[in-house]
């Protein structure tokens, strides 16, 4: 049920192209220098894992995690993958159900079911959330606490016009769009070739995404921006449209960090509801960074218990400096929510992530550094 990821891993290792840890991007052997990872560890710090399986998930660790872990993997991990799977399973036969006899809304290159309307809608919502939720609750979150400041509890009473266009949230993992699911049920921003995968595409259609070509060229950009400012505007002006969900940063972090935003949740100048995800974690954690994404979901399955914590900041209206000026409004967002969430603010991008990850796989060497240094 997980939308892909502006972070995620594509593996391209020279030596091994069937590995799963391999980087971004390759490295030039024909460099004359390699950057010290220490000194990129510290420039990249918003993508370097602290947990105790340490960078890439695969530092040295001390025999009681192992043999957890090896429990978890004949035990938990087996039950996980089959109730997880039984969930999308079920939700894909409630979506084909319910579409069956419906035609999409627009072309062949932005379908979606998000406004069919009437009981087959209220089904699909309302299933969603609870099926994203339970599947969460399969994963190992449990709990899941949500607060809210006083200023969004007022304005969740207060009049209609401010509806959100937008909910806004820092990325840290593709678990965030499952709670994002379970919590309010919104469209978000995909690869095209999510709308074609087995089970997942009918679904991602059934939440109303946007799908862009990421190798395509800038004039299919330009449209799809025009279709999230339409999308945004339409929510915030019908409640029975689907809100959009949008992660401004453009990739994901380790959690302590804030990247700078990213305009386009912000151009359709409507108000937008920032909310603030933070995963506690013990052993593993749950963010998506420098490790490849079956390494990251057996882990995370093999954890017992997982955390997630919410917060939720009142719906912010942009002033007409802002509407005029969406940087400003942007960067506004931002500091308040690396005011609220106790977030670090990072002036770096992908282009850093690209050049940390090509660091760690570019020389086999690196792991041993990586090891010592997590003993």
């Amino acid at each position: 049920m997980t939308m892909s990821m502006e972070s995620e891993l594509k593996p391209i290792n020279p030596t091994s192209p069937k590995s799963d840890d391999q980087p971004l991007l390759k490295p030039d052997p024909s460099s004359p220098t390699r950057p010290d990872i220490r000194d990129l560890e510290t420039k990249c710090a918003a993508y370097v894992r602290h947990d105790v399986y340490g960078t890439m998930g695969r530092g040295q660790i001390p025999w009681s995690e192992k043999v957890l872990i090896g429990f978890a993997l004949i035990t938990l991990l087996p039950l996980r993958v089959v109730l997880s799977l039984s969930i999308l399973v079920v939700y894909y036969l409630i979506c084909r159900v319910c579409t069956m006899f419906s035609k999409p809304s627009g072309d062949d290159e932005q379908e979606d079911y998000a406004h069919m309307g009437g009981w087959r809608q209220t089904v699909v919502v309302k299933s969603g959330m609870f099926l994203s939720r339970a599947l969460l609750f399969v994963i190992g979150f449990y709990w899941i606490p949500e607060t809210s400041t006083q200023e969004a509890e007022r304005s969740d009473q207060s009049d209609e016009a401010i509806r959100p266009g937008a909910i806004v949230s820092n990325h840290i993992s593709y678990l965030d769009i499952l709670y994002h699911m379970s919590a309010s049920f919104p469209s978000f921003v995909a690869k095209r070739s999510v709308g074609k995968l087995p089970l997942v595409g009918l679904i991602s259609k059934c939440l109303g995404c946007v799908y862009v070509q990421r190798e395509s060229k800038s004039s299919d950009f330009k449209g799809v921006s025009g279709v999230v400012n339409e999308r945004v505007r339409e929510a915030h002006q019908n409640k029975s449209a689907p809100v959009m969900m949008l992660f401004p940063e453009g990739t994901t972090t380790n959690g302590e960090y804030l990247l700078p935003f990213k305009t386009g949740a912000f151009l359709p100048k409507a108000p937008v509801l920032p909310v603030i995800l933070r995963y506690p974690y013990q052993r593993f954690s749950p963010a998506w960074d420098t490790i490849s994404g079956v390494r990251h979901v057996i882990l995370l399955f093999c954890q017992f218990v997982n955390h997630l914590e919410v917060t939720r900041l009142p719906v912010y209206c942009p002033s007409q400096e802002e509407k005029d000026d969406p940087k400003l409004y942007a960067d506004n967002v931002r500091k308040l929510m690396a005011d609220k969430g106790n977030l670090i603010m990072a002036d770096i991008g992908l282009a850093e992530k690209r050049e940390y990850h090509a660091a760690l796989n570019g020389n086999n060497s690196l792991r041993t550094v990586l090891h010592q240094k997590a003993e």
